[in-house]
């Protein structure tokens, strides 16, 4: 999947444990071990509004696209022609 989620790189500079960031947003320790290993396959809008609120960043600080290594590419669940 082309799809990173850039959250250590935050919790350093915000100085933040896993634990602590964990509590304030609501979720358990695992599931922030899941997305900062990369094996999230989705992120619910009320998760990631309260993770951009307890670091005080926007969306796209937490979340980047990146080429699969091989080149491939993630086909859409749904196109628009139907």
């Amino acid at each position: 999947m082309g799809i990173r989620i850039t959250l250590d790189r935050l919790l350093v500079e915000r100085g933040m444990g896993v634990g602590e960031f964990a509590q304030r947003v609501g979720i358990t320790p695992a599931n922030v071990a899941v997305l900062k290993n990369g094996r999230a396959k989705a992120v619910r809008f009320s998760t990631l509004d309260a993770m951009c609120r307890v670091l005080e960043c926007q969306p796209g600080d937490l979340i980047r696209y990146e080429e699969d290594r091989d080149g491939s590419r993630t086909e859409p669940m749904w196109t628009n022609d139907e």
